[in-house]
């Protein structure tokens, strides 16, 4: 066994002459833990709100969603939805219409957004898993489905009929305008269910017919905003864009879950490397105890040291004895802590120890990749920490009694 780390070794399991030194490594080594663990529980904790905002999304976007390139419609032809529902890899699509309005509910009003869809939308995305209240609306019918922050804001209930929710647009044209009823177009729904994705989305959306929206904003029947698909299992949704941008002329933009999503994903992205950092930091400040450590030891064993010294040990080898056990030191409690951490993540599934609301307990989401983290994180820390700490060593002080 190497000289340097068997006495490192030793150096960590014996306890010392003075007490005092046996108290200043138990804390350094109990701060090592801890400072580990902290560290893992950010990145879980990041990581599971994470999981949850994209789990959300998922059953709210599709897989690829159709958009004009230029202006605000796509002319969807019989012949051309006719090539297109041939496409390779295509499983369903939803044609919507997508628009600014005003809702106005016993006198009140807010501006959203009114998202027309058809009968195959049901097919694209899992609105079974989205509509937290009631139920989704009846196409043939003059309903419709609401957020949670749009009901909260205008105290809307669903199901009641004595109090429609009123829908207002600007009519197209040009020319000056006779009268103000003659400037807007408006449609009465009844609202039968509310639907909960996140607190953005929960205030942007209308979901009403398809056909309904079209006769609101005065499109035809061939007139959308988008389309919206699901692909085939096993088929990658990027390797359909070129196909679907050349059926359409390249008069469209094909976007995927992330660029539909990328302000989201770059918020998450931050707000992961800022948690990471603010741990990290907590870890450097731990630490400066280990190093501290150290060089205490290295005061209490200067005798041990002159000793080893003559009888032939370099100052080399004497360095790397305060180094390995640094080293040994961080290494050690960084694997205590993610264990420990596994065991909180464990009972936090189990019991909900900590919760977000009333009723959702705050996701914890240990992956491997926060394992490697933590891991490489603290020990090259670590090893930085115990180098820097064993530097203190040289001939003069070894020489010094």
């Amino acid at each position: 066994m190497n000289f340097s780390f068997y006495i490192a070794k030793r150096y960590f399991i014996s306890k010392n002459s003075k007490n005092a030194i046996n108290i200043i490594n138990g804390l350094s080594f109990a701060i090592t833990i801890i400072s580990a663990l902290v560290l893992f529980i950010v990145l879980a904790g990041f990581a599971g709100l994470r999981a949850v905002s994209l789990n959300y999304l998922t059953y709210f976007d599709p897989d690829l969603r159709i958009e004009p390139a230029k202006g605000k419609t796509i002319l969807f032809k019989p012949e051309l939805e006719k090539q297109f529902s041939e496409l390779n890899g295509v499983a369903h699509y939803s044609k919507t219409i997508e628009e600014r309005v005003f809702v106005e509910y016993k006198k009140k009003s807010f501006l959203t957004n009114i998202k027309g869809v058809d009968t195959s939308y049901a097919n694209v995305v899992d609105f079974d898993s989205i509509v937290d209240y009631g139920n989704w609306f009846n196409s043939k019918l003059s309903q419709s489905v609401i957020g949670y922050g749009i009901a909260d804001v205008l105290s809307i209930s669903i199901y009641d009929f004595d109090n429609p929710l009123k829908l207002i647009v600007p009519k197209p044209g040009k020319g000056q305008i006779s009268s103000v009823k003659s400037a807007y177009n408006s449609e009465a729904v009844f609202p039968t269910g509310i639907y909960l994705v996140n607190e953005e989305i929960d205030k942007k959306y209308v979901f009403t017919p398809l056909k309904l929206a079209q006769s609101l904003l005065g499109y035809d029947n061939n007139t959308i905003s988008a389309i919206e698909l699901k692909v085939d299992k096993g088929v990658n949704p990027d390797h359909m864009k070129a196909k679907i941008e050349e059926l359409f002329d390249h008069s469209v933009l094909v976007k995927n879950k992330y660029e539909l999503n990328s302000d989201l994903y770059k918020m998450l992205n931050t707000e992961n490397v800022a948690s990471y950092l603010i741990g990290t930091l907590i870890v450097i400040i731990a630490l400066f105890n280990v190093i501290g450590s150290i060089i205490m030891m290295i005061l209490d064993k200067k005798q041990n040291l002159k000793t080893m010294h003559a009888l032939g040990a370099s100052v080399s080898e004497i360095k790397k004895i305060f180094f390995y056990q640094g080293v040994i030191m961080t290494t050690l409690g960084t694997i205590i802590g993610i264990v420990l951490g596994f065991i909180l993540v464990f009972f936090q599934k189990q019991f909900s120890l900590v919760m977000i609301t009333p009723t959702q307990p705050w996701p914890l989401n240990a992956e491997f990749s926060t394992v490697l983290i933590v891991l490489f994180t603290i020990t090259i820390l670590g090893i930085l920490a115990s180098k820097l700490a064993s530097r203190r060593i040289n001939k003069k002080l070894i020489a010094d009694n």
